[in-house]
């Protein structure tokens, strides 16, 4: 059986040894989506290191892309390029940008950090699978603060529109964005219910919760002819207790005291 944990600690590190080198900031946002990560890369995604670009592979689109330090060091655990790349996240004229980049590391399927682009595109993306007779399915991680823009529910819109039950959304729902608490800067609840009105089927779970995550993704879609949405209950910089659920990590740097008590909880 794969030990989920360990794999999620293993990416935990290289976030905060990318973020240390590179005096990179949104860490907090970066760890709050480790463990859904966890799940999407070493159980669910039909993807192959070996070929990245195999035309039926599933997709995955970090919508929120300045997280992109985890999803690097996901791609990196899972054997897409070598853990020495990761060297270079957020280095002037290296590989690694600090927003997710298409074509600077294979497994990156899009370029996004321009909050609520990354729905649209994956919405494209779904369709395009049902209009080639493909079987690939799509699947699209957005922030809470996210949802404020309008083209999130365009986009919402016209995947229940087009009936894309490839399609599987999951907001990382770890209720502060960079200014606040996601509540209190634009109150995007009922959150569920407005997703049910746009035609969505929906779950909620435990963005932590490794067998919740799992057997969640394991039954998509949720209804035939509905896309899918997961609202994950996660912490903003889970994993590391002097982080967790603190504003300041959405741009602090990391001291090399940090580095170091931070490493020492993960170990």
């Amino acid at each position: 059986m794969m030990d989920y944990l360990q794999i999620s600690k293993e990416i935990r590190k290289k976030i905060l040894k990318m973020n240390y080198l590179s005096q990179g900031t949104h860490i907090g946002s970066s760890l709050s989506v480790v463990d859904i990560l966890t799940i999407l890369y070493f159980k669910i995604l039909k993807i192959n290191p070996n070929n990245p670009l195999e035309e039926n592979r599933d997709r995955f689109i970090l919508s929120k892309g300045h997280a992109a330090a985890s999803l690097y060091a996901a791609l990196a655990q899972k054997g897409f390029f070598p853990d020495k790349i990761l060297d270079s996240y957020c280095q002037d004229g290296q590989k690694l940008p600090g927003h997710a980049t298409r074509g600077s590391v294979p497994g990156v399927e899009a370029s996004t950090g321009s909050l609520g682009h990354g729905l649209s595109m994956a919405s494209g993306m779904a369709l395009a699978s049902k209009r080639d007779n493909k079987n690939y399915h799509v699947f699209a991680l957005l922030s809470d603060g996210e949802c404020d823009e309008g083209a999130v529910w365009e986009a919402a819109l016209f995947a229940s529109h087009h009936k894309l039950d490839n399609l599987v959304a999951i907001i990382d729902y770890n209720k502060l964005q960079a200014f606040g608490r996601t509540n209190d800067v634009l109150n995007i609840e009922p959150l569920k219910d407005k997703w049910l009105s746009f035609g969505w089927e929906v779950k909620e779970i435990d963005g932590h919760n490794f067998s919740e995550i799992e057997k969640t993704l394991s039954i998509i879609p949720f209804k035939k002819g509905k896309p899918s949405l997961i609202i994950a209950h996660t912490i903003k910089g889970k994993g590391v207790s002097f982080m967790e659920d603190k504003l300041e990590w959405h741009y602090k740097n990391l001291t090399q005291e940090d580095y170091q008590s931070a490493l020492k909880e993960l170990d």
